[in-house]
Parts: C-alpha cells; sequence; structure tokens
C-alpha cells in the first residue's frame, strides 16, 4: 500500500505547507479515493491571505481544497453503488444530521453542514481523501477527472441560475467574469437565455467570456457610475436585462445590477463582499425586481453530470494552468495573482492528464 499522502494543509494565515498525513481508512458508508485533479477556488486563496472568510475562521490546521475528483481505491463496508476503480466526482458539502432542511430538499443551508476546507472540515487537497460515498458521483466515460472537478463551480452557476428562473429567451446580465461569472454565463446559455451581457474589469476575462458565448462584454472601472452602467446595459441588450447575476460582491456591482434589472425582474447575489452593503433598495421595491441569495448549491450533481456528458456544456476552456501537487504553493501564487482563469493541481503521480 501506498504511504504517500503528500497534502496541502494551511496552518495559520500566510502559512501554506506540503506535508505528509495519514493516509485514512473509509468508514462504513464511506469510500478512500485517489485524488486526481483539484482545482485552486478564490475561497482556498482566501483562507491563505486572510485567515477566515466571514465568521468561518481558521484556528487548527486545515487541509485546503474542496473541487475535487479523483479514483475510488476502498470502500467502506456499507457501500454498494461504487466499487474500487470508479471514477467520481465530489460534492463537498455533506449534511451531518436529517434536519429541517435535509428534508425540505435545501441541505446547503443545514447550519452543521461538514463542507470541504471550510473551518474545522478539512478538504481534499491531498494524495488520499475519505468522502461520503452518496456524495461521490460515478462520472461517464466521456467526462475526464478535470471537468469532474470543475462540476464544484458549474454547480455555483446551476443553482444561481436555477434561483434566477433562468429560461428560454431570458435576457441576462452577470456581473464580474471570474471562474463563477463564467460558468453562470455557460449555464445561462444552456438553459436557454436569448441574450447574455457579461461585465468585468479585466479585459482578458471578457476576452474568455466571449470565447465562451457571451453575446455582449461590458468593460468596466472602478469609478463608473452605476446607474450609467445599467444604461450601457439597456442600450447593449435593447432593454433592461430580465435577470442580472452578481458574482464580485462589490457594492458598486450589487447597485448596477439592481438598477440594470427589469422591472418585475430578479437579481441574483453570489458574490460574498461587506457583511453591510448600501443598495438601492426602495428602487428595487418599488419597480418589484425580487433580490435573491444563494448559498452553494444543493442537488446539482447530477444535472452538472448530464450536461457534461451530453456536451451542453463545455467547461474545458476554463483551465489554464497545471501544477503537480508538489509545487501547490506556486499553484496558489499564480492563483493569488489573477492569473489564468482556474488553476488544476494534479494529484496522481501516475496520471497527469486532464
Amino acid at each position: 500500500m501506498d504511504t504517500d499522502n503528500l497534502s496541502v494543509v494551511l496552518h495559520a494565515k500566510g502559512d501554506l505547507r506540503l506535508e505528509q498525513r495519514p493516509i485514512p481508512e473509509p468508514g462504513d458508508n464511506e469510500v478512500l479515493l485517489l485524488m486526481h485533479s483539484v482545482g485552486i477556488c478564490g475561497s482556498d486563496v482566501h483562507y491563505w491571505q486572510h485567515g477566515r472568510i466571514g465568521d468561518f475562521v481558521l484556528k487548527k490546521p486545515m487541509i485546503l481544497g474542496h473541487e475535487a475528483a479523483g479514483r475510488v481505491v476502498k470502500v467502506g463496508s456499507r457501500v454498494t453503488h461504487l466499487k474500487p476503480g470508479d471514477r467520481v466526482a465530489i460534492e463537498p458539502g455533506v449534511p451531518r444530521e436529517m434536519d429541517e432542511f435535509f428534508k425540505s430538499g435545501h441541505y446547503n443551508l443545514s447550519p452543521t453542514i461538514f463542507f470541504c476546507a471550510t473551518p474545522p472540515d478539512n478538504g481534499n487537497l491531498s494524495r488520499y481523501y475519505t468522502h461520503n460515498a452518496n456524495f461521490c458521483y460515478k462520472l461517464p466515460d466521456g467526462v475526464t477527472y478535470e471537468e469532474g472537478a470543475l462540476i464544484e463551480p458549474l454547480s455555483v452557476g446551476i443553482h444561481a441560475c436555477k434561483r434566477a428562473g433562468v429560461t428560454l429567451g431570458s435576457s441576462v446580465l452577470i456581473c464580474g467574469a471570474g471562474p463563477i461569472g463564467l460558468v453562470s454565463l455557460l449555464v445561462a446559455k444552456a438553459m436557454g437565455a436569448s441574450q447574455v451581457v457579461i461585465s468585468d474589469l479585466s479585459a482578458d476575462r471578457l476576452s474568455k467570456a466571449k470565447e465562451l458565448g457571451a453575446d455582449f462584454v461590458l468593460a468596466v472601472k472602478r469609478e463608473d457610475v452605476p446607474q450609467e452602467l445599467a444604461r450601457r446595459v439597456e442600450g447593449m441588450l435593447g432593454g433592461m436585462p430580465h435577470i442580472s447575476i452578481e458574482c464580485t460582491g462589490a457594492e458598486s456591482s450589487i447597485q448596477t445590477a439592481i438598477y440594470a434589472t427589469h422591472s418585475g425582474g430578479v437579481v441574483v447575489l453570489v458574490g460574498l463582499g461587506a457583511e453591510m452593503t448600501t443598495v438601492p433598495l426602495v428602487n428595487a421595491a418599488v419597480r418589484e425586481v425580487d433580490i435573491r441569495g444563494v448559498f452553494r448549491y444543493c442537488n446539482t450533481w447530477p444535472m452538472a453530470i448530464a450536461m457534461l456528458a451530453s456536451k451542453r456544456i463545455n467547461v474545458k476552456p476554463l483551465v489554464t494552468h497545471r501544477f503537480p501537487l508538489e509545487q501547490a504553493v506556486q499553484a496558489f501564487e499564480t492563483t493569488r495573482q489573477g492569473l489564468g482563469v482556474k488553476v488544476m493541481l494534479k494529484c496522481d503521480r501516475n496520471d497527469q492528464n486532464p
């Protein structure tokens, strides 16, 4: 049996280390996975740089990583739907109890949920990792490990578009062309949006958005006035968008989304910014613009796998950098500097392919 379980461990703010951890044994309802591809998320970098996200504070060393896919190498005694050799995508949020949120299908809102790489729970950026088998989803032959890992950010886009009610003929504004804005773009188009305009500060990110199917791109500057940006969006689309999906968390961007959205439309807040934010609430209220929140996702992995297997969605262009696990610190630095879109770490020494 292999004894190498190299893991990426955050010890404290700014203190990221590569170290060996024991290879865990799977519990009765768990599987042991040889990890293959793990994407670096902005939240991983935020914990590294700040030691916390909101109320989630790092108090002890934590393994990072939650965008992941791997291969089953051992199954627990009660696991019947998976076997060694199966390739799986991992849903990182696992409810710990059958509470009211679990029963109503909103298990992502359970206050006691386990979630990879959210203090105090360890993530899966390691050579070997155990996870609840019910939250490991078998990948079809035509879906790669990297696509499996990208189901996690893709799920944010799916959940956001479902919350927004994107449907045939919808016109959509997406604020922010980072990884979450880009997957929201892919999902909105797949769900039937007729026109999508996406905004960002970065010309490179807008170029990637155009490549992925955006109908219009809007270059913004930090000093731009939200009402003016809203008028520019209306001019591009020939009318105000039915739906705005805000992926930055920036106050001015949330204001733009509200001003831009058609009366009777929906604004979905995906990006997390300051706890207290000034927004034109009365403007939204008198125009019956619904403002809806998004917290991660739920019940999205089967849909995502079906969309990837049918080639309705292509997430492959999102991966711009790849590093072996041994170069994790360099990979994190690449992400921190905002280079590329998605940085992928390759955890299997014998298989560095996508």
